[in-house]
């Protein structure tokens, strides 16, 4: 955003998160900047300049699942974990730097022991913070949180039942999960907020597979956001024999799954946070993969990992280590720039990492999906 626009939204905010009417502007307008802002820098690169705006952090590489999909506790970063003191520095460099929101996740956060005194420092700094967990210990952990002043969770939601429990490889941790969420919504209601991130693959890709998890998000009056199984993660797989992964001849499947999501987003808009030009995208995104050329938007997030090291995205443009500099003489470096320019022109292994955000960004792709 330029200085002029971040500063409209800077004072509706408040408003925007209150009243849908206002939201609802407010969103239009700054997707209508963003469209603009990327037409542009097709033709002027140097418009494109780093501009964190979120920060998400691995707290800890440790987990107590064994997603088929994931490879940590099993091989990326194993045994590492970022100290209360780090991360303490952390939150206080991007705070200065103009962060506005911190995204917590792992590994699984919730196993990290110092991550209430992590999001009340956070939240002291006037961080808009969130935690991104499995959802199966939140039951434990809630009320240090909440008394630490943490609000809101999303949950990577795999399917409902065994297919929960084949995905996590751990038997009846889908229990363990609706225990949980029972626990949150019976104590404290709507004061926490609540997201899923549901994630298609090729055992999910079906309409009644995806009508469960909107069945299990109504449930917890919670809206449900649909992400695709990934290519070029560092972190993640496509299973034994790429059982996870879309191939050509499942292209029949994917519209199906795709008419239905559709069909849910007109009844439910609310209930299904991705939007109908990002929907329609999905196939594309699926079978073509590192061949879905749209620039990418990663120049207003900076990812840091368990062993501390600072890039600018999930995938690659290294910036440094926490072990070796502080995050504020890391940011807005020469490097960070050439980062924030090469991931808009895509010198990477283009992952789709925000896939639906980068669809509403783009005028072919508005002209081609809406």
């Amino acid at each position: 955003m330029t200085p002029l626009s971040h500063g409209i939204w800077k004072g509706v905010a408040p408003l925007a998160r209150t009243v849908p009417a206002v939201r609802g502007a407010a969103e239009f307008l700054r997707s209508k900047h963003h469209l603009v802002h990327h037409s542009a820098a097709k033709m002027f690169p140097a418009l494109i300049r780093p501009h964190t705006v979120n920060l998400t952090v691995a707290i800890t590489a440790s987990c107590n699942q064994r997603c088929k999909g994931c490879l940590y506790e099993r091989g990326f970063m194993t045994g590492q974990q970022l100290s209360l003191a780090m991360m303490k520095d952390l939150l206080e460099d991007a705070a200065a730097l103009g962060v506005r929101q911190i995204r917590l996740y792992g590994g699984e956060p919730l196993l990290h022991p110092d991550l209430p005194a992590m999001v009340r420092h956070s939240i002291e700094l006037g961080l808009r913070t969130y935690v991104t967990t499995n959802g199966v210990l939140i039951r434990e952990r809630v009320d240090e949180l909440f008394d630490a002043g943490l609000r809101d969770f999303t949950i990577g939601f795999y399917g409902t039942g065994h297919l929960y429990d084949e995905y996590v490889q751990r038997k009846r941790n889908f229990e363990r999960l609706e225990r949980s969420l029972d626990y949150v919504r019976s104590k404290y209601g709507k004061q926490i907020g609540l997201r899923f991130n549901w994630l298609l693959m090729r055992p999910t890709c079906s309409p009644e597979a995806l009508a469960e998890a909107v069945a299990f998000a109504q449930r917890y009056e919670a809206p449900m956001q649909v992400d695709l199984i990934h290519y070029s993660l560092p972190y993640f797989t496509e299973g034994p024999e790429r059982e996870l992964q879309f191939r050509a001849e499942d292209r029949p499947a994917i519209d199906r799954l795709v008419d239905a999501l559709l069909a849910w987003k007109r009844s439910h808009p609310s209930l299904i946070q991705n939007s109908e030009p990002g929907i329609r995208s999905i196939p594309d995104w699926l079978l073509l993969g590192a061949d879905m050329k749209v620039a990418c938007d990663k120049y207003r997030m900076v990812w840091v990992g368990a062993d501390g090291s600072v890039q600018l995205c999930y995938v690659t443009f290294k910036l440094g280590s926490l072990h070796h500099n502080r995050l504020r003489d890391m940011l807005y470096t020469k490097e960070h720039a050439d980062a924030a320019r090469g991931a808009f022109e895509l010198k990477c292994p283009n992952c789709h990492c925000g896939f639906d955000d980068r669809v509403r960004k783009d005028a072919a792709c508005m002209k081609k999906y809406s």
